[in-house]
């Protein structure tokens, strides 16, 4: 039997890159998925490649204090319970600290953190109800954040603190609550470094790729398919002693202790 047979699952950002990734890995795994983001065709198309009987899908910009409630209630409507939240919405704004206005600072927090805090919170009632689980999508950047993404590692931090203090009432509550650190990934964003890269340079795709490796000091470049299966583990049967957990997945990014 499929490992997350019977479950509900709600994706936030599922359209596309990793939380699309996500979304179809689990739904493999047996859940019925809620997609979420901001853009109903393209969150039509990720439904129809999971299979209809499988998905719902609800588009809503989570910046909105009161999206939260609607993506909760589509998972309820449609499919009776609510098991697991992964919170992956959200991208960040980078540049240089003295060129980052109050509004980027502001866009940076609104989706990628309160975005995820309040689907959390929508959603926690019926995590507690079903043994449930959460899981933070973050990023290496909330380790060891650069001076160019000073928005983006503050972000990325205050998920790992939110993971470590929700962890502590999830014991109460019988909620599971972990978080995933992800370094970088081939998504729409990193293709656009690297397409800069090789103007910039002359060099074709494959130049650009070893360049950044090598440059960025990892293994290779991941894929958003690895992220989802490391989605998969936390909240499947084999991941039920992970919890509070910080888990870098960044090809070797993250350097400190």
């Amino acid at each position: 039997m499929p490992i997350l047979e019977g479950k509900t699952v709600i994706v936030t950002g599922s359209s596309r890159g990793i939380g699309r990734a996500i979304a179809i890995r689990l739904a493999k795994e047996g859940a019925q998925v809620v997609l979420c983001a901001r853009t109903a065709e393209t969150l039509r198309q990720v439904a129809e490649e999971i299979g209809t009987e499988k998905s719902a899908f609800v588009a809503v910009d989570l910046r909105e204090p009161e999206a939260c409630l609607r993506v909760v209630d589509v998972a309820m409507k449609t499919f009776g319970r609510l098991d697991i939240v992964v919170n992956n919405a959200g991208a960040t704004r980078r540049g240089a600290f003295v060129n980052l206005t109050d509004k980027d600072w502001s866009d940076s927090f609104a989706l990628k953190f309160f975005g995820a805090v309040r689907v959390t919170r929508a959603a926690w009632p019926h995590l507690k109800a079903n043994g449930g689980s959460v899981v933070f999508i973050s990023g290496a950047g909330g380790r060891t954040p650069g001076a160019e993404f000073a928005a983006g590692g503050a972000v990325n931090a205050a998920l790992l603190s939110v993971t470590k203090a929700l962890a502590e009432a999830g014991i109460r509550d019988g909620v599971r609550v972990n978080c995933v650190n992800p370094g970088s990934v081939r998504t729409d964003r990193l293709k656009m470094r690297l397409s800069s890269m090789m103007k910039q340079e002359g060099i074709d795709l494959a130049a650009a790729e070893r360049k950044f490796v090598e440059s960025s000091g990892v293994t290779r470049i991941g894929e958003p398919e690895d992220i989802a299966s490391l989605v998969a583990f936390i909240v499947g049967p084999e991941g039920q002693f992970l919890h509070g957990s910080l888990i870098d997945i960044d090809g070797g990014a993250t350097k400190t202790v």
